[in-house]
């Protein structure tokens, strides 16, 4: 019997060791551009003429990090910080209140309402940019910060409907009933009740459009052209163009400055961003 349970668990125990041996070599793989890349953070000009897959011979991050921040994406980072910031949560508050009336005041034709607000997604957003490009020269908001974070807004709004959308169909109706009878306006409940349940899909509706924003480069070079408004992918693509000014540690030191802010908020919001996309698409 005992040999038996040894025949058994020996092709399990290799198993587990081949699954585990293809894991590590997929996250070695996964893993390996990003090694190189702050590899090549730590190098100073001269060593990374000697090749960019050889060791540094100095410790120069320091000085490269202080260099990309001043020579291209300072301006550029703080205004993306603030058009993702700023834009994503009021879109996905926009979003909410849509969703609510939509849902939990049963508004006349709501599905009407909400199959227009989502068609916003049907188009390819290319088909966007000479409508928009002309509509902004006329309105007199082309190359302005304003336009810029009213183009993010607007643009997230859609997808983030939907998803609160999703969310609000699946809170039980005892618990407005219940606050209802308590004397509670519908501000109350959706400020007090739905908001604070909602927090999950939220904060993950949030985390993924500021991500959208944080990336964006085609709308951010058709609709701005001053560097004292364009996001930071634009002040990153002109800061590649000049490489007599700029060499190759510094700019990928600011490629990895770049990425940081995605990643980071990411991590801080994993457990929201999982447990939001579950709820937000269930209907």
């Amino acid at each position: 019997m005992s040999r038996q349970r040894t025949i058994t668990a020996a092709p399990r125990d290799l198993r587990k060791t081949v699954a585990s041996g293809a894991m590590l070599a997929v996250t070695l793989v996964w893993l390996s551009p990003m090694a190189f890349l702050v590899m090549n953070t730590l190098k100073t000009a001269t060593d990374y003429t000697r090749g960019p897959l050889k060791l540094p011979t100095s410790f120069n991050l320091l000085d490269n990090i202080a260099k990309a921040w001043a020579q291209g994406i300072q301006g550029g980072f703080i205004n993306s910080l603030i058009y993702g910031a700023a834009s994503s949560l009021l879109a996905v508050l926009l979003a909410a209140f849509a969703a609510y009336g939509i849902v939990r005041l049963k508004l006349p034709r709501g599905l009407a309402w909400f199959l227009f607000i989502y068609s916003g997604t049907i188009f390819p957003l290319q088909m966007y940019l000479i409508p928009l490009f002309k509509s902004y020269i006329a309105l007199g908001i082309y190359d302005t910060k304003l336009g810029l974070f009213a183009f993010y807004t607007a643009i997230c709004i859609p997808f983030a409907t939907f998803v609160m959308r999703g969310f609000f169909l699946t809170v039980p109706w005892d618990i407005q009933e219940a606050a209802e009878m308590d004397g509670a306006s519908s501000w109350q409940v959706f400020w007090k009740i739905m908001m604070p349940l909602a927090k999950a899909p939220f904060l993950m509706l949030t985390l993924v459009q500021f991500t959208w924003v944080w990336n964006d480069l085609l709308f951010g070079m058709i609709l701005v052209r001053s560097p004292d408004a364009r996001p930071v992918q634009v002040a990153l693509l002109g800061m590649q163009s000049l490489y007599g000014q700029a060499d190759a540690p510094t700019i990928i030191t600011a490629t990895l400055i770049v990425s940081l802010p995605t990643l980071i908020l990411f991590l801080m919001l994993q457990k929201h961003f999982v447990r939001g996309l579950a709820l937000g698409t269930t209907s």
